[in-house]
This record gives C-alpha cells, structure tokens and sequence, in this order.
C-alpha cells in the first residue's frame, strides 16, 4: 500500500500563485508515476499533470500548460505542484494520486490517491 498526504492549499486571488505538496509513504518502491488531479463541485474529477518516479517524464492537461509545475523529490518522497496565474477556474479540491504500473491521464491509471486539498481562487 501506498499512503499519499496532500497540503498546501488555500484561498487565494486570482493571479497568485500556490504550491501543493504530496507526501508518500509506504511500499513507495513500487510507485512508477505520480499525478495531479482535480475536482470543480458538480463536475468529474479531471487530470492536471503526472511525472515519472524515476525519469522525470512530464505530462500536462492543455488547461495548465504554461501555468502550472509538477516536480518531484525522490529522497524525500515528495511531489510538488507549483500553480502560477491562478484563475478561478482552477478552483476545485486537487488530488494526488499514485501509479504502481501505468503513467496516464485518466483516474484508471492511478491506484492510491489522497484525500485532497481545496484551493479556492477569488476574482
């Protein structure tokens, strides 16, 4: 099992920036990829960006791109993502989620997840 522990949120205005971090423990050994995903009230959970443990392949939705920074710290087991011009479409609760087998853009890839942080972005 792989256990994921998600902080950094907040409220902030739009145009600021915000750093979310992820924690993981457990059989951490067995991770291949890490993702970011996101959930706005009354929609799906939607893909925001996912690395590889051990390359450092990066993927990111088009909504993000240019925006948003996934980075990792594989000694202290820690990923980041760094949100840069937030708008307050980027509000929703953001999930870290983790992938023992897969690297993808979909919640099926993913096998352990946390149990989220909300950022709120005001206009």
């Amino acid at each position: 099992q792989v256990q994921l522990v998600e902080s950094g949120g907040g409220l902030v205005q739009a145009g600021d920036s915000l750093r979310l971090s992820c924690a993981a423990s457990g059989r951490t050994y067995s991770v291949f990829a890490m993702g970011w995903f996101r959930q706005a009230p009354g929609k799906e959970r939607e893909f925001v960006a996912t690395i590889t443990w051990s390359s450092g392949s990066l993927y990111y939705a088009d909504s993000v791109k240019g925006r948003f920074t996934i980075s990792r710290e594989n000694a202290k087991n820690l990923v980041y993502l760094q949100m840069n011009s937030l708008k307050p479409e980027d509000t929703a609760i953001y999930y870290c989620a983790a992938s023992s087998g897969s690297y993808g853009y979909t919640t099926y890839n993913y096998n352990y997840w946390g149990q989220g942080t909300q950022v709120t972005v005001s206009s």
